[in-house]
């Protein structure tokens, strides 16, 4: 591929040749979800990334904030997709955090299960005062 095809490439190709989804399908899914944003706004699958743009992208539990280093149409081995980005240092520390909390247990209601009758009558009872 010469240096032409890799100045026009597609937002949902060039997200599959960083390696961010595993398929160029998933990508232009993700983009039509409203997954990735360019300068805070959604964008189209056919939308043409250029250098320098900032992309929020959000993966499962995580939300990444990317900087555009270098174009490419092409897939290949993780250590060539990661030169064609730049994280933020506040996303990685962001993330970092997140999985930390996620790790600890603290991102959710811990429970000891269902609430006994005595507390069920009490949660009814506290409803029907307020």
């Amino acid at each position: 591929m010469n240096e032409k095809d890799d100045e026009k490439v597609r937002l949902d190709k060039w997200l599959w040749a960083a390696r961010f989804y595993k398929t160029r399908a998933l990508a232009k899914e993700a983009i039509e979800g409203g997954k990735v944003h360019c300068r805070g706004e959604r964008c189209k699958p056919s939308k043409e990334p250029k250098i320098g743009e900032e992309l929020t992208i959000r993966t499962g539990f995580d939300e990444r904030t990317v900087v555009i280093r270098a174009l490419s149409a092409v897939r290949r081995g993780a250590p060539e997709a990661q030169l064609l980005y730049e994280e933020t240092a506040e996303s990685r520390a962001r993330r970092e955090e997140a999985a930390a909390l996620r790790k600890a247990g603290a991102l959710g209601v811990e429970t000891d299960g269902r609430p006994s009758k005595k507390q069920r009558r009490q949660l009814f009872q506290f409803r029907q005062d307020h």
